[in-house]
């Protein structure tokens, strides 16, 4: 991913404050640690509409790119998309909306993780959650 040097659970935290910041519903990080050999953390967040969607996006580039950070994929969310994954290596990243939050149900899904509920006042970069 290269860029500055950023602990995975501070970013999870940062991003997840962004997201919660900027109007996304019911942010939640969860701690995937234990339960997925290939990420650390993932953060949810449901979006109001496609705008809602592609502004949260925009925010989030802006965050990764002071820190010299690039995601491994470029999503371009579409007008109709329903689910936006942002993936950060170890931090993934999923912004839905509420139909498909609710369809796909990944918190049900991921249960044995741990769940941290974010509003926008969560904890700022180097701050333990």
């Amino acid at each position: 991913m290269g860029g500055i040097a950023l602990e995975n659970e501070s970013l999870a935290t940062d991003v997840a404050r962004i997201l919660a910041e900027h109007k996304a519903l019911d942010v939640v990080l969860l701690d995937v640690r234990e339960t997925a050999g290939w990420a650390d953390y993932f953060v949810i967040g449901t979006c109001t509409s496609s705008a809602h969607m592609k502004g949260l996006l925009r925010h989030l580039e802006e965050y990764l790119a002071s820190f010299h950070l690039v995601p491994l994929n470029k999503p371009d969310p579409a007008d109709d998309q329903r689910w936006l994954l942002l993936d950060l290596g170890t931090v993934v990243v999923h912004v839905m909306t509420a139909e498909a939050r609710q369809f796909y149900d990944l918190e049900s899904l991921w249960f044995k993780a741990s769940r941290v509920s974010i509003g926008a006042s969560a904890p700022s970069s180097g701050e333990s959650i």
